[in-house]
């Protein structure tokens, strides 16, 4: 598996969490048992405040995976995968 940093943004207009129905949907779906259904490993969640702003870090074997698995966040607002590494992997590697 490789490592992944996920981003999703939305406008306020459209953020999920004012609705409490959806809220809750969104919170069952990024449960950590459920990503496994997915082929996927979440390492950490963070939504950045005030800025409708909602980050992954991931563990997944392609960003395919990850993007069928974002798919409900997507009606929101937009997605965005990168590649990521460890800062372990970076040094050892002599470079970013």
């Amino acid at each position: 598996m490789s490592l992944y940093f996920v981003q999703h943004q939305h406008n306020p207009e459209a953020c999920p969490a004012k609705d409490p129905q959806q809220g809750e949907m969104l919170m069952k779906h990024i449960d950590r048992a459920n990503a496994e259904k997915f082929g996927l490993q979440i390492l950490s969640e963070a939504v950045l405040d005030d800025r409708h702003t909602f980050v992954l870090i991931m563990d997944a074997d392609n960003p395919a995976q990850i993007e069928g698995f974002m798919q409900p966040f997507k009606q929101a607002g937009r997605i965005e995968i990168w590649p990521a590494s460890s800062c372990e992997s970076v040094v050892k590697r002599a470079g970013c």
